[in-house]
């Protein structure tokens, strides 16, 4: 009898502790962070803008997702996955995406286009952290006898408008030596290949896929002007996404990403 009392009593706390499980609030759903708002001009997209070609920091690319690839697109390419996005490009001229013209009309989220950071450009600019340092260079042909910047008086030099690389020859080019523009390296390579232009003074990297390309012509001097390339965005209206960009960065240098991008293209 004792045995089927306990039992009956038990049964009882257990009916009961049931009933009020039953009639407990369900437990809170885990908190999610919510989905930052970068300002994106197309959802799920992160839209850059960039002058192309200027290999190898962006060229056109068949069988890249975006349609193009080189040393920017590529780290644009890490970053985006990253941030749970993808990459679309647009094609803008250099002048337009360095004066701010372009970002200011919200046509793309940042500019990737071997941009050098400058102080004069910061007025209408934020920049990301750098993310290379480059050399100026001066590329005649082969046979030219040119040696040097000095060996350029008299004769035409090819000169991108809005570059560093113009600033450079400007300052420091024979009084006599005329500077032609062009409004991007495509243009400008194939009128040194015309004979239309003696010298090209740009960006060492790019001068340098010339001469690889085609051993006629030769890199004869290098400037060091302390240049970093940095990403770029519209003067205060997107610092959410700029603060991930550089977050991104800085992920990409500590997992090794960035350095196997970077010897991919620069060895």
């Amino acid at each position: 009898m004792r045995v089927t009392k306990t039992l009956t009593v038990a049964a009882a706390a257990a009916a009961l502790a049931l009933t009020f499980a039953g009639c407990s609030s369900p437990a809170p759903e885990p908190t999610t962070t919510p989905t930052v708002d970068y300002g994106l001009v197309e959802a799920g997209a992160l839209t850059v803008c960039s002058d192309v070609p200027y290999a190898p920091f962006e060229f056109e690319d068949a069988n890249s997702a975006s349609g193009y690839s080189g040393f920017d697109i590529e780290l644009v390419d890490a970053i985006a996955s990253k941030l749970g996005l993808t990459t679309k490009v647009k094609v803008t001229n250099f002048d337009a995406l360095q004066s701010g013209t372009a970002l200011e009309a919200d046509s793309c989220d940042m500019a990737a286009s071997a941009m050098t950071i400058t102080d004069e450009r910061k007025k209408n600019l934020d920049f990301a952290d750098p993310n290379y340092d480059s050399l100026q260079s001066l590329l005649v042909k082969t046979d030219s006898g040119i040696t040097d910047l000095a060996g350029t008086a008299g004769k035409t030099i090819g000169v991108q408008k809005g570059t560093t690389g113009k600033d450079y020859a400007t300052a420091h080019a024979p009084k006599d030596a005329k500077l032609v523009d062009f409004p991007d390296d495509g243009k400008m390579w194939l009128a040194m290949q015309a004979g239309q232009v003696d010298a090209l003074l740009q960006d060492q990297p790019v001068n340098h896929e010339h001469e690889v390309a085609d051993s006629n012509y030769k890199i004869v001097e290098t400037y060091d002007t302390n240049e970093q390339y940095g990403f770029a965005f519209a003067k205060g209206k997107k610092p959410a996404l700029l603060a991930a960009v550089n977050e991104q960065l800085a992920a990409l240098r500590a997992d090794g990403t960035y350095d196997t991008i970077y010897k991919k293209y620069f060895g």
